[in-house]
C-alpha cells in the first residue's frame, strides 16, 4: 500500500508562514490534483512531501511510514518538473535508466517505452524529440524505479494547448498501468477535473475542499471554489426548503435551506431557447468552441452565461426564453 497521509502541516520560509494546516489523504494507487492559483501554497507543498523543504509541524505518512524528517532520496518519491529535465548528453534510454541498479537496466527501461509509447526510441537523444515526447521520457524516468509515489509539478504548462489534452490521458493511463500513487500540482481547472480521481482545492495554505472531481464541481464547498473550480452563475436568492426564489423564477436546490443567501448554477444549467418558456433575455453574443459554445445573455439586469452543445440554435440579438435545469446549490448571506 502506498497511500499518502499529509496531517497537520505547517510550513513556510523564514518568518513567511506558507502551509497552514494542510490536511489530505490520497489512496493507494490514485492520482489527486493539488489545485490552487498562484501563490496558494501548492508547490511548498510538494517540496515538503518530495522532502526538499522541513516542515514547521505536521507528519507525512507515505505507505504507513512517516516520512516527515525522512531525505528525499530515502522517501521512495520521484517527480516530474515543469520542463522534464532530461540529460541533454544522454540517450532517452539512459536518461530512463539513469540510477537503475546494472542488473535488469536494459529491461526495464525497455519496458517503461512500451509503456508510455515510445519503444523504439532508446537511442535517440532528447532534442530529436517532440516536447510531448520529453514529457513522457520524464515519466518513464520518474516510474522506472517503481517509487511508492510520483509528484507531478505542472507537467503540461509549457506545451500548446492540443498537445496537453493528449498527453494527460496519455499520463493517466500509463499511472493507472503502473498503478502508482500520484500528486499532480496544478492551476489549470479542465487539468484537475480531467485527470484526477481526487480533487483538492487549495486556498491561503489550506485545503479547502476534496473529494471527486464532479463533487467538487458539483457541490463547491462555497463561492470562491464555485468561482475557481470552473464558470459560475451567481444570483441573489431567498430559499425555503429545497428551493429559492430568483430572478431567473424559482430554483430548485440541492440541500434545504432558508433566508437571503447566493444559488450558483453551472452555465451549462441554463437553457436558451426562441420557442420555450422562462424567463425572457436576449442575446448579447455567441463564442463558438467547437464541441460547444457559450452564450451571453441579459436578462433584465444580469448578465448571464450559457454553456450550450454544438450546433448552435440561436445567435446574437435573438429573443430567447431561459430554462433551467438540475439544482443549484445554495449559499447563506
Amino acid at each position: 500500500m502506498t497511500e499518502l497521509t499529509i496531517t497537520a502541516l505547517t510550513a513556510g520560509y523564514g518568518e513567511t508562514r506558507v502551509l497552514r494546516g494542510v490536511d489530505l489523504t490520497v489512496p493507494s494507487g490514485s492520482l489527486a490534483a493539488v489545485l490552487g492559483p498562484s501563490g496558494c501554497g501548492k508547490t511548498t507543498l510538494l517540496r515538503v512531501v518530495a522532502g526538499f523543504l522541513r516542515p514547521d509541524g505536521g507528519t507525512v505518512y507515505l505507505g504507513g511510514r512517516d516520512v516527515t524528517s525522512v531525505s528525499p532520496e530515502r522517501r521512495r518519491a520521484t517527480i516530474v518538473p515543469q520542463e522534464g529535465a532530461l540529460f541533454p548528453h544522454l540517450s532517452v534510454g539512459a536518461n530512463v535508466g539513469y540510477g537503475l541498479p546494472r542488473a535488469g537496466r536494459e529491461a526495464r527501461v525497455e519496458e517503461m517505452l512500451t509503456l508510455i509509447g515510445l519503444d523504439g526510441y532508446a537511442k535517440r537523444r532528447p532534442a530529436e524529440l517532440s516536447g510531448g515526447q520529453q514529457q513522457r521520457v520524464a515519466l518513464a524516468r520518474a516510474l522506472a524505479p517503481r517509487p511508492d509515489l510520483v509528484l507531478l509539478d505542472e507537467p503540461f504548462s509549457a506545451l500548446d494547448a492540443g498537445l496537453r489534452a493528449d498527453l494527460r490521458a496519455d499520463v493517466r493511463r500509463v499511472l493507472r498501468a503502473a498503478g502508482t500513487t500520484a500528486l499532480l500540482v496544478t492551476h489549470d481547472q479542465d487539468e484537475a477535473l480531467s485527470m484526477a480521481d481526487l480533487v483538492a482545492v487549495m486556498r491561503d495554505g489550506l485545503v479547502v475542499q476534496a473529494g471527486l472531481p464532479e463533487e467538487v464541481y458539483a457541490r463547491p464547498v462555497d463561492l470562491a471554489v464555485a468561482t475557481f473550480v470552473g464558470e459560475a452563475v451567481l444570483l441573489p436568492a431567498v430559499a425555503s426548503g429545497h428551493s429559492a426564489e430568483s430572478t431567473l423564477g424559482r430554483i430548485d436546490l440541492t440541500d434545504g435551506a432558508s433566508g437571503p443567501g447566493t444559488v450558483m448554477l453551472r452555465p451549462e444549467q441554463l437553457l436558451p431557447s426562441t420557442n420555450g418558456t422562462g424567463v425572457a433575455a436576449r442575446v448579447l453574443r455567441t463564442s463558438f468552441h467547437g464541441h460547444d459554445a457559450t452564450i451571453t445573455l441579459r436578462a433584465g439586469d444580469l448578465t448571464l452565461i450559457s454553456r450550450v452543445p454544438a450546433p448552435l440554435k440561436v445567435t446574437e440579438g435573438d429573443n430567447v426564453h431561459i430554462a433551467i435545469t438540475g439544482t443549484a446549490r445554495f449559499y447563506p448571506n
